[in-house]
């Protein structure tokens, strides 16, 4: 077998022809110089140079289990060597012991049984489960939360608040309704936690208070808006996580008012926060969960939607009804089966818990030491840093860029020698760094990132 050689390019001529070859329409010119990766481990990204870089973000939250996780590669290599190949009108085992394993999780988090439909993107599962929410109510009006991302398909756009994303694009056929999510550090009704007495929900009840808000017809007991889109913890919007109690209020309002409550875990799934799904955390049922991301470790490009029973059965759901070429294809269903075998071989609930308040713990007393950082908080490790002026408050983008730019940049001095450090900025006000570490991050890594944050917020605070 004939071996395709690599012929080494420079970086500049690499540069020259991404100028002149790629669209800039992904997220990669979000940066003014996109950096160049050429090697991954565990927890690191390696450069052209193999300078290391301590990675906080995992791929936005793809490679929980780490780069190059072994026994997950190994598996891929099995099935390529096997049966790498197969169109979707066939069956094969990894795609049924994958959905099983995945309906049983669902089985157990919320007793309620159902089925697994694959597709290949987050995107692209949300828009399956609009299909399934528009054929059970043949209604195309959603609510979601300001903050919200659940991707920049067509459908997925519109329920997604940004309009950036949607705005040269027109409207696709459905829209939603946005509500405020219960952002506490930044409180929409300016209250606090400890008095408000979930303020925030009751004016969600308000507007099914009579049929002037449009939202309910009394007489027909129908809503007008037919499903609720919710992250667990809000990802782009900022890793915010909401109060203790805000989901079970707010469900019970949606099931008296016959609302589908479908639950977006592409960002928060498979223990990100510490829990095999996030809405566990909040003691609520969805009756729809779209997954993606690590569901793979990132190896390949599948995701999919649980659902319960009533809405995914033969009956509801036929065959035909979705279709992508690649879902369920045999090495992402291989790389699926062998990364939920990894999970149930380790303990991430006890894991993640532990390192999530570890890591926490420092970042309060990073705060401690930088008045920039207005807020730190978490769930496991979903964690995020709020970059403000020094009153703690007033959002400061600029100082966020900064950081994150001199973080690329790299050879950074630590006590294990020069490094980078790779970070995501997001939120509400594009101010916050979410952190989304290897799940098997250890307690000296942690250290390390401390190490590295301590020394940007050192760096790159504006000097009066």
């Amino acid at each position: 077998m004939n071996r395709i050689d690599k012929i080494p390019l420079s970086e500049a001529v690499l540069r020259e022809k991404e100028a002149q070859y790629c669209s800039h329409g992904d997220t990669a010119h979000y940066s003014p110089k996109p950096k160049f990766f050429q090697g991954c481990e565990g927890s690191f990204l390696y450069d052209r140079e193999d300078k290391p870089y301590l990675d906080l973000q995992m791929w936005y939250s793809t490679v929980n289990f780490g780069y190059r996780n072994q026994r997950i590669v190994e598996a891929v290599i099995a099935q390529l060597e096997q049966l790498p190949q197969l169109a979707g009108q066939y069956l094969h085992e990894e795609k049924v012991l994958t959905a099983e394993k995945l309906a049983i999780e669902c089985l157990r988090a919320f007793g309620i049984k159902g089925r697994v439909q694959f597709n290949v993107g987050g995107s692209q599962a949300i828009e399956d489960s609009i299909k399934l929410v528009r054929i059970a109510t043949g209604k195309s009006l959603f609510m979601a939360f300001t903050g919200g991302y659940h991707g920049r398909t067509l459908g997925a756009s519109e329920i997604t608040s940004s309009y950036r994303y949607r705005r040269r694009f027109g409207h696709f056929s459905n829209r939603a309704h946005f509500v405020p999510f219960p952002y506490c550090y930044r409180c929409p009704y300016d209250m606090k936690l400890e008095s408000c007495d979930y303020y925030c929900v009751k004016q969600f009840e308000r507007l099914f208070e009579t049929e002037y808000n449009s939202f309910w017809d009394a007489k027909a007991e129908e809503p007008e808006f037919v499903a609720f889109y919710v992250e667990p913890v809000q990802g782009v919007g900022g890793y915010i996580v909401p109060p203790p109690e805000y989901f079970l209020r707010l469900k019970k309002i949606l099931d008296e008012r016959k609302i589908l409550l479908v639950d977006d875990e592409v960002q928060m799934g498979f223990f990100r926060t510490g829990k095999f799904w996030g809405i566990e955390h909040f003691g609520v049922k969805p009756n729809i969960v779209v997954f993606g991301k690590t569901l793979t470790n990132g190896l390949n490009p599948l995701s999919g939607l649980w659902a319960e029973e009533p809405l995914i059965s033969p009956q509801a759901f036929p065959a035909g009804s979705s279709h992508s070429t690649f879902s369920s294809n045999p090495l992402g269903t291989a790389a699926a089966l062998a990364t939920l075998q990894w999970i149930e071989q380790q303990n991430y609930e006890r894991k993640v818990a532990e390192s999530g308040a570890y890591f926490l713990g420092q970042l309060e007393d990073l705060k401690k030491r930088h008045t920039a950082i207005g807020d730190v908080a978490g769930l496991g490790l979903a964690l995020r840093i709020e970059v403000t002026q020094a009153d703690r408050i007033t959002p400061n983008r600029a100082l966020a860029d900064r950081i994150f730019e001199l973080g690329l940049a790299g050879g950074i001095p630590t006590s294990r020698g020069p490094m980078g450090l790779v970070l995501n900025v997001v939120g509400h006000y594009k101010n916050v760094f979410g952190l989304a570490p290897c799940l098997d991050i250890t307690k000296g890594e942690i250290d390390l990132a401390i190490e590295l944050l301590d020394w940007l917020f050192t760096h790159c605070t504006e000097k009066p």
